[in-house]
């Protein structure tokens, strides 16, 4: 018999309806893994839609004048509920995805929060979001969150690089800030006609969802990906740093002239007469620091001369307004973005050679081992005799006659009773080469050059290292406030985890958390080929040293009272740190806002450096690549997947990636404990520290890509036998029971 179909009216359809979503609500806020979320995320992950989700909306209503759900900061939280940690701030994306949130300085919750990929609620670099906390099974890994809403936007545009133009109907940007996975829709617009690779600058119309891609408009184009003399224009848009100087601080930095007045010398001690240089990179024009070394029966006085910035930039000047804003100087391959105008910054505070020049000076004595006795801070002037570069003093320490070969070897002299001093309290010595690009004045990459750290560089670091401790030690002695540099302990799973590295490279590491087994790991791995690997892996696993109002001392260096003193001219908190010690900083000034305001311009910089100097890099690639396409680069394997290896291209430090469809003709198998991909058939082994040799195949401007091939690897891809595919999935499935 045929069942007859029941006719519903409207109103008993609109009541079964409320009643089945009112089910769902419930059922999900009595869930044990509920957290407080906003409406439009709770609807959102109950997947309602039209009719459901205006039913819902009444529910919800309903239930909060009912008392059954309270709204705190607009998160919907069943009345009695623990309440999650609330905490706002601002967002740093990782170019991988996920990123971190710095808590604004009055914030309950004062550790940065980490913000997994698939929780960052379409925020992106630089926002100022809300967040909860969420429940962390692992305390020690640091907080965990997630963004529940965005507060302030950090900009209405976004720089990018045109990709794909479809038949003059669509067009796709690259937009490093979100990465390749999310490209962004682009208007065509007849004002700005643009081809693929043209740099533009986008103004964002909408700024879409988890599943919905940005919307923008052309708001200027800056030329083609192809122009290397536009790589750092770029960067500063990209970034947005600040350039060029307001002419109110222009005009103040040249009020100044260009000499010293014999009335800036008064109430100043005269150094004029004591043998000083400075020793820089040869690139170098704002030369904030300058040495002198004595040594007589007491032991030796070392006298560390900076730049005195404060005289010239007073708290509230237009020069300080701009300084405050730009944090630091941004230096990119060619050219530097400076802190401070040119004026002052390579002319009446750099200390040139034969030049009168203010300074605040460190004079600090020592015993015949290395140990401090005593030391002063002045304000004074002096008289350069000598600038050197880095090459030049080094080849005077290994020999060549100077005027100054009995100062230099004085200094090493020192230098090394420092180290030693440096080693015994627990820290932790690394001289990693520095890759230092050539560039024409067209922005054309021309080659490289490798500057080792010898001992040049490294009796100057020493010799710093002790003015700044010095300074920030005799700053709280005083009870004055102090802009600390400081540099939490790394989490123990970091150090674990390079700890397993370091052992499946050869070398032994009974426990990876103690500092004298790090310390001797290093002394072992010096010299080997392993060396810098290691150096750079314990680094990645250190945290972000920064600035702050609160002493928690520095774990890199081991010190337990630590700033930045020495580069005023090109460091904001340095210039405060001069006016503390002469009372010049007001009492009511801000140091945490400072600290974090601080903190933040530096890495900005260093995300706008870093990017340059990889498109710098893969220029230079692409010519050796047309120059010989069979060029061979000797490579080191950094990690391992289950998917592939990452290695790093000697010397150029630049990282590659090489899927496991891309290695040699077998199926490759991931072994956790040997941390290494092993060919199935041959039992072939890649693992990290291996050594492998690749050749280019391609390079990518827009996307600052490079691809990879191994050294007699042909590049066409077979398709492989079917039934290798399936003997591949189940050797997966083997491996997973």
């Amino acid at each position: 018999m045929n069942k007859k179909t029941k006719i519903m009216t409207p109103e008993q359809i609109a009541e079964d309806l409320h009643e089945a979503v009112s089910e769902k609500i419930y059922t999900f806020l009595r869930s044990p893994t509920y957290t407080p979320m906003i409406e439009a995320r709770l609807i959102n992950a109950l997947g309602l839609k039209g009719a459901e989700e205006i039913a819902a909306k009444k529910i919800l209503t309903a239930m909060i004048c009912e008392g059954i759900l309270e709204t705190p900061k607009k998160l919907l939280t069943p009345v009695g509920m623990k309440k999650v940690p609330v905490a706002r701030g601002t967002l740093r994306m990782h170019p991988r995805g996920f990123g971190f949130v710095i808590p604004d300085a009055d914030s309950s919750v004062k550790e940065d929060v980490f913000i997994p990929k698939h929780l960052t609620e379409n925020a992106v670099d630089g926002d100022i979001v809300e967040i909860e906390v969420l429940p962390s099974t692992k305390p020690e890994k640091g907080p965990e969150g997630r963004v529940l809403n965005i507060v302030k936007r950090s900009r209405s545009h976004l720089a990018g690089v045109i990709r794909i133009i479809d038949e003059g109907k669509h067009m796709l940007a690259f937009i490093p800030l979100f990465g390749a996975q999310k490209p962004v829709e682009v208007f065509i617009s007849k004002e700005f006609p643009v081809v693929v690779g043209d740099r533009v600058i986008l103004k964002v119309v909408e700024w879409g969802g988890q599943n919905k891609s940005p919307l923008c408009e052309i708001s200027h184009v800056i030329g083609h990906i192809s122009d290397p003399s536009l790589d750092i224009p770029a960067a500063i848009e990209e970034f947005s740093l600040r350039n060029p100087f307001p002419q109110e601080a222009l005009h103040q930095a040249k009020e100044y002239g260009s000499e010293v007045s014999d009335s800036d010398k008064e109430g100043r001690l005269d150094l004029t007469k004591v043998e000083t240089f400075t020793i820089d990179p040869e690139t170098a024009k704002d030369f904030d620091d300058a040495l002198s070394l004595t040594k007589d029966d007491t032991g030796y006085h070392l006298m560390v001369h900076i730049a005195d910035v404060a005289h010239y930039v007073p708290q509230g000047s237009a020069l300080d307004r701009e300084a405050f804003l730009r944090g630091n100087s941004t230096y990119f391959p060619g050219k530097c973005i400076p802190m401070l105008p040119e004026e002052l910054s390579n002319h009446l505070c750099s200390l040139r050679p034969d030049t009168v020049r203010l300074c605040i000076s460190a004079l600090i004595s020592f015993d015949f081992e290395g140990t401090m006795t005593s030391h002063s801070i002045k304000r004074t002037f002096i008289n350069s005799q000598r600038r050197f570069t880095y090459e030049e003093a080094k080849e005077i320490l290994d020999g060549k006659p100077n005027f100054h070969s009995k100062n230099l070897l004085l200094m090493k002299e020192l230098c090394l009773l420092l180290k030693k001093k440096r080693y015994e309290r627990g820290s932790i010595d690394f001289a990693l080469p520095e890759v230092v690009l050539e560039i024409d004045p067209n922005g054309v990459p021309l080659g490289f050059k490798i500057v080792e750290y010898d001992i040049s560089h490294q009796l100057v670091e020493e010799f710093m290292l002790k003015a700044n401790e010095v300074v920030a030690k005799s700053l709280t002695d005083q009870g004055k406030p102090v802009l600390y540099r400081i540099h939490e302990d790394p989490a123990p799973d970091n150090l674990e985890e390079f700890g397993t590295l370091a052992r499946s490279l050869g070398f032994p590491l009974k426990d990876s958390t103690s500092l004298p087994e790090l310390q001797k790991l290093f002394e072992k791995v010096k010299g080997s080929p392993f060396a810098s690997q290691l150096a750079i892996a314990f680094i990645r696993s250190m945290k972000l040293a920064s600035y702050s109002a609160e002493n928690i001392g520095h774990f890199g260096l081991a010190l337990e009272h630590y700033c930045h003193f020495t580069s005023p001219i090109r460091r904001y908190p340095d210039l405060v740190i001069q006016r503390s010690l002469f009372n010049e900083q007001t009492p009511d000034s801000n140091f945490e806002l400072i600290s974090l305001e601080c903190s933040e311009k530096e890495r900005l910089s260093f995300k706008a450096e870093m990017s340059v100097k990889t498109l710098k890099k893969l220029r230079l690639l692409k010519r050796y690549f047309e120059e010989d396409p069979t060029k061979v680069y000797e490579s080191s394997i950094t990690k391992v997947k289950p998917f592939g290896i990452y290695f790093e291209i000697s010397p150029y430090q630049l990282e590659g990636f090489l899927h496991i469809s891309e290695l040699e003709n077998d199926y490759f198998i991931f072994d956790p404990r040997q941390n290494a991909l092993i060919g199935e058939k041959t039992r072939k082994r890649h693992g990290v520290g291996d050594k492998i040799e690749v050749m280019l195949s391609s390079v990518d401007f827009i996307l600052q890509e490079s691809k990879w091939h191994l050294q007699g690897r042909r590049l066409e891809k077979k398709e492989e036998p079917r039934e290798e595919k399936d003997r591949g999935h189940r050797s997966k499935k083997r491996k997973k029971r």
